[in-house]
Formats: C-alpha cells, sequence, structure tokens
C-alpha cells in the first residue's frame, strides 16, 4: 500500500509565517499520535558546517521540539561526528559549529547533545535484520538509546549519494565514526604522512596490531587492520582517513541497512525541507547557488516514501539557470529530468531506495497529501 506524504508550499500570508505551516504541517501528518510521554526523543539533524548558509536554521527545530514537550516528551537535538577533519569531527568543534549556526539551547529550548561522544567512539552495535552488506550497525550511544526518532532533514545533493534526503540523515548520519567508516570504505584506512607526527596515538588504539610506527610514520599493517576506524577517531592530527573507495550505490545500500537498525523497534516521524537545494552536503564549509527554486516541506511515517516524494518533487521543477545543475544535457529533456544525476553523474541514488524498500523500512509508492 502507498504511504501517505504530508506537502506544503513555502507560501504564506500577511497574518500567518512560516513555523506555522511548519507546525501545522507537523500535526496534520499526526506527529502527535505518537505516544512521547516521559520518553527520550531523539530529533536528529544536521548542524551545518561552519561557512556552510544553506542548512536549515534552528527555527524548524525549535517548532518540533517544543511540540514533543507539549505532547510531553523529552526532545534532545543530536548528529554524530564526522569522519572527514573539520569543525564537526570531535565533539568540542561540533558543539563549537552548532551553537555558532544556532543549535543552542537559548535558541531551541532543547540541549544539543553529539550522540557518538567525545571522539566518535561512544556506541551501541545494533544488529540489521536482513542485512546484505553490514550485519551489524554501529550506532551513536544517545541515538542508540533513544526511545523515539524524529528525523529533520535539508534535503539536498550530495557528491557520492546523488542527494541527502531522510535515509541519508538517519543511517550516515546516526553511524558513529567507525559506522561511518564501514559505509563510506570497503578496506582498512590510509595515512597521511606530511600530517602524521608518529605520536603512536592510533597504535596504542589499536586492538589488532594493524598499525606501526616505522621511521617515524604510521603505517598500515594490511594483513591484521580489520578497518574499525579508531586509529581515525584517535588521530590528533587527522593524519588517518577512510580511503572513500565504496561503490557509490553500495554505500547507498549501507545507509538503507543503517537506516534500518537506528528505527528498528522504535516509533519514529520524518520532515524533510527541499528548501536551499545546494549540489553539495552541508558537509561543505561552503555551499553554492541552489540548483531548484524552493519546493516546500514534506512529512511522513515512511522515510522511504518521504524520500522518493521529495525526489520527485525536485525533478519536476525548473534548473535554477547558472546552477551546478544548468548544463547542455539538462535542456535535451521535454520535461522530466534527473537533476541530482545531472550534478553527479556517477552517482545512483535510486539503488538506496529500492534497497531501503526490500529490507522493509518502508514503500517507494506514496500518496502525496497536500495542506
Amino acid at each position: 500500500m502507498a504511504s501517505k506524504v504530508y506537502f506544503t508550499d513555502m507560501h504564506v500570508g500577511m497574518n500567518s509565517s512560516l513555523l506555522d505551516k511548519f507546525r501545522r504541517l507537523i500535526d496534520k501528518a499526526g506527529i502527535a499520535s505518537i505516544d512521547f510521554k516521559d520518553k527520550f526523543v531523539a530529533v536528529k539533524v544536521h548542524f551545518g558546517e561552519y561557512g556552510n548558509m544553506a542548512f536549515l536554521r534552528q527555527q524548524y527545530a525549535r517548532v518540533i521540539c517544543d511540540r514533543v514537550k507539549e505532547l510531553g516528551g523529552k526532545p534532545f537535538l543530536t548528529d554524530c561526528n564526522t569522519l572527514y577533519v573539520g569543525y564537526r569531527n570531535n565533539v568540542l568543534g561540533h558543539l563549537d559549529a552548532a551553537y555558532m549556526n544556532g543549535y543552542n539551547p537559548l535558541a531551541t529550548g532543547v540541549h544539543t547533545i553529539i550522540a557518538d561522544g567525545l571522539r566518535g567512539t561512544d556506541e551501541r552495535e545494533i544488529p540489521i535484520e536482513g542485512g546484505q552488506y553490514c550485519k551489524t550497525a554501529k550506532i551513536g550511544a544517545a541515538i542508540a538509546e533513544a526511545d523515539i526518532i524524529i528525523s529533520l532533514t535539508h534535503f539536498k545533493g550530495h557528491v557520492n549519494a546523488g542527494f541527502g534526503g531522510c535515509l541519508k540523515n538517519i543511517g550516515m548520519g546516526c553511524g558513529s565514526k567507525k559506522g561511518k567508516m564501514e559505509m563510506h570504505s570497503s578496506g582498512t584506512p590510509r595515512i597521511s604522512k606530511s600530517r602524521c607526527i608518529g605520536c603512536g596515538m592510533c597504535v596504542r588504539h589499536c586492538n589488532n596490531s594493524g598499525v606501526n610506527i616505522v621511521e617515524g610514520k604510521a603505517v598500515i599493517d594490511e594483513a591484521n587492520c580489520v578497518g574499525c576506524g579508531y586509529c581515525i577517531a584517535y588521530c590528533p592530527k587527522g593524519a588517518i582517513m577512510t580511503k572513500w573507495d565504496e561503490a557509490k550505490p553500495v554505500m547507498n545500500r549501507k545507509i538503507a541497512e543503517y537506516t534500518k537498525a537506528v528505527l528498528a523497534g522504535k516509533p519514529g516521524f520524518h520532515v524533510s525541507l527541499v528548501v536551499d537545494v545546494s549540489p553539495e552536503c552541508d558537509c561543505d564549509s561552503c555551499n553554492d547557488v541552489p540548483v531548484i527554486p524552493d519546493i516546500g516541506m514534506f512529512a511522513s511515517f515512511d522515510p522511504v516514501a518521504l524520500d522518493r516524494a521529495c525526489v520527485d518533487a525536485a525533478n519536476r521543477a525548473p534548473i535554477v539557470p547558472g546552477s551546478a545543475a544548468d548544463k547542455d544535457e539538462a535542456h535535451d529533456h521535454a520535461q522530466a529530468h534527473d537533476v541530482f544525476r545531472i550534478v553527479h553523474p556517477d552517482t545512483d541514488w535510486e539503488a538506496g531506495l529500492i534497497h531501503a524498500e526490500k529490507l522493509g523500512i518502508g514503500t517507494n509508492e506514496y500518496e502525496l497529501v497536500k495542506i
């Protein structure tokens, strides 16, 4: 059966606001049907790398958190640390970025918790029923221990996934560093010799003799390394990195499997805003011109249907002149186009949605309810 996806555009009159409209959307979509009483509610959102201006404004998160509190829940805003070196690589920098971008308790009314801890190693391992690529998922502890999951997603492009939607926000976003490495890479990490200072921190935190110091530099022992990613988390200079070598369709399928683990046995509610649709992820410290005009706000209990509805709406929208999607091939169509494959032609965003449906997370069939 088709899942219901609720939608409203970005138009408002003089006596209303987008936040009023946003609240009406989540109410119409049925958020109040969840039993929030005395439950810990993880509101998963991307806080945005500092310098990026396309991330979602914190006021949307406040509306959700206020509504959850009215319904008796205990919400907190959350994300997990990143693999790459940047503000969001550890708790202190991550909170700096979140607070500078407005995701602080004064603005949102709730606490901001980085779910996988100081270095990205605070995780819970959750079995993935029916997992083809991953048997377990390494999920940030605070998210794994929450009673209810709400995802608030900025829908945009992504260099590896094609687009960053609800599944990526949950699956990749809730993975610890070890989990993110498993999704991004099919093997062992690599070491930048120019960054390595030979401190031995990686050796001290490796349980498998997978890394050694040779002539003052860390060297991966390919025979012993199991690809756990702990050396990445503990390197003080960001010298150890994932190889980013996983095939893109496989990465999207792994994201779907991680999404299943995050949501397993818990109520979930999902919201996506198709606005400021930048060609790249909010993980970048900058953002380009949007590739399509702002479309609106979507909400559903089904994360697969939600992503499908958002990408369908994006592909029906006109391409913004001068944007990264404004290429010659974009004008060779009569009506339909795939804006994300135009921008990132070697990606396969559909692979994740198909795999997610096979896993029983949701369905690609949806009924769009306009409010």
